[in-house]
């Protein structure tokens, strides 16, 4: 099934999208399609146990979750490449893919954490 739905983009957006759908030999509405389903979650992440199922041992152990080395490096270069004006075209999506995993992962670790108080784990952070 196909939904048709009206979103309001930056001129700059636009643009980017639509030289690409040039170069592709697409329409600018594939272009976009394709980039959101590329960067959005696939429907099988979103049945994740939630935290509140989840044994003590995983409460903990997600209490401690943190990007892996290799992906720590590769985000901060990106970022500073960012900061820089300097990022390639490849490099954006990268970006974009690296920070919705930190993201991600920083939501679960916050949620670990509160599961992990309210089941008296570890006690509450200091305020």
């Amino acid at each position: 099934m196909v939904m048709q739905v009206v979103v309001n983009l930056p001129e700059e957006t636009y643009r980017r999208a639509k030289r690409l759908a040039q170069l592709t030999r697409r329409d600018v509405g594939e272009v976009l399609a394709d980039t959101l389903a590329l960067s959005l979650p696939s429907p099988a992440e979103g049945k994740a146990v939630s935290v509140q199922e989840m044994s003590d041992e995983r409460v903990l152990s997600l209490t401690e979750l943190r990007l892996s080395a290799e992906d720590d490096e590769r985000l901060s270069d990106l970022l500073d490449g960012q900061q820089a004006g300097e990022l390639t075209d490849d490099e954006r999506p990268e970006l974009s893919r690296l920070m919705q995993r930190y993201q991600e992962g920083l939501l679960l670790k916050s949620e670990a954490l509160a599961e992990a108080v309210s089941r008296k784990l570890i006690p509450p952070l200091a305020s």
